[in-house]
């Protein structure tokens, strides 16, 4: 207990003091969250989409595969993602191997079935009848995406919340695909790694309150967003 009260007293003066370092490693893990969701966001919705309205053959291939992306084992992306990365590897051109870019990439890889998932499920909970009302009224098949995609909106944050959470506090992939690298491409949660490596639990504790601090506001603001369009929903007259 006296390692734990003393990384949460760290960890408040880490904060207020004003240490840069703890600033860049703590504005770099934000970066990261937010830039991996949206990019997420913008390549899942649309497949997520096509899954949650579409009629085809596959369709159900296509759920179970995204569900089975939930539980895609990180460690396991970030060394796909690293091997194809290397000079000499397929996408070695883009040389984003160790640096903030190649991390981008991994988080967004690995929040893209989150969001595909979530989105999906989210998408077939939308009544039938109001996607054949919208039809029988002359909208187009774009029209009518948009229509599900503004009833499920709710279930679409929680989406972007799960993702940005798995985003925030992912270790492995960082480690594998940006290095870890002290300054350059560490995160709060690969800091903490690194601490615990170097036999300083005291700074550990610290830097994992303040990774904490950070999941816990991030998710807050996002979960207030979710519950103001939900009890908009509520109260919109039919």
């Amino acid at each position: 207990m006296q390692f734990i009260s003393h990384g949460i007293h760290e960890a408040w003066d880490l904060l207020i003091h004003g240490d840069d370092q703890v600033y860049s490693v703590l504005w770099l893990t934000l970066r990261i969250g937010v830039e991996s969701t949206a990019i997420a966001l913008v390549l899942g919705l649309p497949v997520g989409l096509w899954l949650g309205l579409g009629r085809f053959r596959g369709r159900n291939f296509g759920l179970a595969l995204a569900n089975a992306g939930l539980g895609l084992p990180p460690v396991v992306i970030g060394l796909i993602v690293s091997l194809l990365l290397f000079r000499q590897a397929p996408l070695g051109g883009l040389h984003l191997i160790y640096t903030v870019g190649g991390i981008v990439l991994a988080q967004t890889v690995l929040a893209l079935p989150v969001v595909i998932a979530l989105s999906a499920a989210a998408l077939q909970a939308v009544p039938e009848g109001l996607r054949d009302q919208a039809r029988a009224l002359g909208a187009s098949r774009v029209r009518v995406a948009a229509l599900a995609l503004r009833e499920a909106r709710v279930g679409v944050f929680a989406a972007a919340i799960a993702a940005m959470g798995s985003a925030l506090s992912e270790v492995g992939a960082v480690v594998l695909v940006g290095g870890n690298i002290q300054g350059q491409t560490q995160t709060l949660a690969s800091a903490v790694l690194a601490q615990v490596s170097a036999g300083d639990y005291g700074l550990a504790i610290a830097l994992g309150v303040i990774l904490l601090g950070l999941v816990l506001i991030v998710a807050a603001f996002l979960t207030v967003a979710q519950q103001r369009e939900a009890q908009w929903t509520l109260q919109r007259p039919s």
